[in-house]
């Protein structure tokens, strides 16, 4: 009867540490992307910002030729 409880139990806690593992891998997942669209975000803004800048530039370049 012991060694029934102790399979049993074994069998519990193999259980437990299974379904321990799968939500910390999905928690890491879930950081990983949320790591990867922060860094996507950036890289995007740096392009606006030089969007942007080059749009004010020729701007500039065009309010200048339209003065002369």
């Amino acid at each position: 009867m012991k060694k029934i409880a102790v399979v049993f139990a074994s069998a519990s806690l193999m259980a437990l540490a299974a379904c321990g593992e799968k939500p910390a891998n999905e928690t890491a997942n879930a950081s990983n992307a949320v790591v990867e669209n922060v860094v996507e975000n950036a890289a995007n803004a740096m392009d606006n910002a030089a969007d942007n800048t080059m749009n004010a530039a020729n701007a500039v370049e065009n309010a200048a030729g339209n003065a002369m």
